[in-house]
Protein backbone atom coordinates (compact mmCIF):
# COMPACT_ATOMS: atom_id res chain seq x y z
CA UNK A 1 0.00 0.00 0.00
CA UNK A 2 1.08 3.29 -0.92
CA UNK A 3 0.59 4.80 3.01
CA UNK A 4 2.16 8.21 1.86
CA UNK A 5 1.84 11.32 -0.24
CA UNK A 6 4.61 13.43 -1.02
CA UNK A 7 2.76 16.90 -1.86
CA UNK A 8 4.39 19.32 -3.93
CA UNK A 9 3.33 22.78 -5.72
CA UNK A 10 4.14 22.41 -10.09
CA UNK A 11 3.01 25.20 -12.36
CA UNK A 12 0.78 26.36 -9.44
CA UNK A 13 -0.57 23.02 -9.26
CA UNK A 14 -0.88 20.45 -6.09
CA UNK A 15 0.46 17.74 -7.57
CA UNK A 16 1.88 14.10 -4.88
CA UNK A 17 3.75 11.44 -5.25
CA UNK A 18 2.90 7.94 -3.40
CA UNK A 19 5.59 6.47 -1.32
CA UNK A 20 5.06 3.47 0.75
CA UNK A 21 7.34 4.45 3.79
CA UNK A 22 7.51 7.45 5.58
CA UNK A 23 11.59 7.30 4.74
CA UNK A 24 10.79 6.92 1.50
CA UNK A 25 8.83 9.54 1.43
CA UNK A 26 11.53 12.17 2.99
CA UNK A 27 13.95 11.08 0.01
CA UNK A 28 11.30 12.09 -2.45
CA UNK A 29 11.05 15.23 -0.13
CA UNK A 30 14.33 15.88 -0.31
CA UNK A 31 14.68 15.14 -4.22
CA UNK A 32 11.85 17.79 -4.56
CA UNK A 33 13.74 20.25 -2.72
CA UNK A 34 16.74 20.51 -4.95
CA UNK A 35 14.03 21.18 -8.14
CA UNK A 36 13.96 24.98 -8.88
CA UNK A 37 10.07 23.85 -10.90
CA UNK A 38 8.94 22.11 -7.52
CA UNK A 39 7.76 23.50 -4.36
CA UNK A 40 7.47 20.88 -1.60
CA UNK A 41 4.85 20.70 0.56
CA UNK A 42 5.41 18.09 3.02
CA UNK A 43 4.39 14.91 3.60
CA UNK A 44 0.80 13.15 3.92
CA UNK A 45 0.29 9.93 5.66
CA UNK A 46 -3.38 8.51 4.73
CA UNK A 47 -3.20 6.05 7.88
CA UNK A 48 -3.09 8.67 10.59
CA UNK A 49 -4.36 11.54 8.72
CA UNK A 50 -1.35 13.89 9.57
CA UNK A 51 0.56 15.99 7.63
CA UNK A 52 4.26 16.50 8.17
CA UNK A 53 5.78 19.96 6.44
CA UNK A 54 8.76 20.57 4.99
CA UNK A 55 11.23 21.65 7.01
CA UNK A 56 10.93 25.32 6.17
CA UNK A 57 6.99 24.96 6.22
CA UNK A 58 7.17 23.82 9.68
CA UNK A 59 9.21 26.65 10.96
CA UNK A 60 6.16 29.00 9.76
CA UNK A 61 3.80 26.87 10.86
CA UNK A 62 4.61 26.15 14.09
CA UNK A 63 5.12 30.17 14.71
CA UNK A 64 1.35 30.39 13.35
CA UNK A 65 -1.38 31.63 15.37
CA UNK A 66 -3.02 27.83 16.74
CA UNK A 67 -6.38 29.62 14.67
CA UNK A 68 -3.89 29.58 11.58
CA UNK A 69 -2.98 26.01 12.34
CA UNK A 70 -6.01 24.60 12.24
CA UNK A 71 -7.25 26.37 9.09
CA UNK A 72 -3.76 25.45 7.28
CA UNK A 73 -4.15 21.60 8.75
CA UNK A 74 -7.59 21.23 7.83
CA UNK A 75 -6.68 22.60 4.04
CA UNK A 76 -3.41 20.41 3.21
CA UNK A 77 -5.25 17.24 4.35
CA UNK A 78 -8.07 18.01 2.27
CA UNK A 79 -5.87 18.90 -0.65
CA UNK A 80 -3.54 15.55 0.38
CA UNK A 81 -6.45 13.34 0.36
CA UNK A 82 -8.64 14.65 -2.49
CA UNK A 83 -5.15 14.09 -4.73
CA UNK A 84 -5.48 10.57 -3.51
CA UNK A 85 -8.93 10.22 -4.03
CA UNK A 86 -8.41 11.51 -7.64
CA UNK A 87 -5.20 9.48 -8.29
CA UNK A 88 -6.97 6.21 -7.47
CA UNK A 89 -10.03 7.20 -9.43
CA UNK A 90 -7.59 7.46 -12.10
CA UNK A 91 -4.60 5.32 -11.51
CA UNK A 92 -4.25 3.36 -8.42
CA UNK A 93 -0.46 3.05 -9.66
CA UNK A 94 -0.30 6.75 -10.41
CA UNK A 95 2.56 8.94 -9.03
CA UNK A 96 4.91 5.72 -7.75
CA UNK A 97 8.41 6.31 -7.08
CA UNK A 98 9.74 4.29 -10.39
CA UNK A 99 7.82 7.06 -11.94
CA UNK A 100 9.19 10.16 -10.29
CA UNK A 101 12.40 8.81 -11.19
CA UNK A 102 11.60 7.97 -14.94
CA UNK A 103 10.28 11.71 -15.40
CA UNK A 104 12.64 14.76 -16.32
CA UNK A 105 12.53 17.28 -13.16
Amino acid sequence: MNRFSVIYLLRKQYHHIYSATHAEAESVLQQLLTQKSHTPIGIYDAKTELFYWEPNRQDKYDHALIEEQGKLGDQIIAIAQALRHQGEAWQPQANSISQLLSIDL
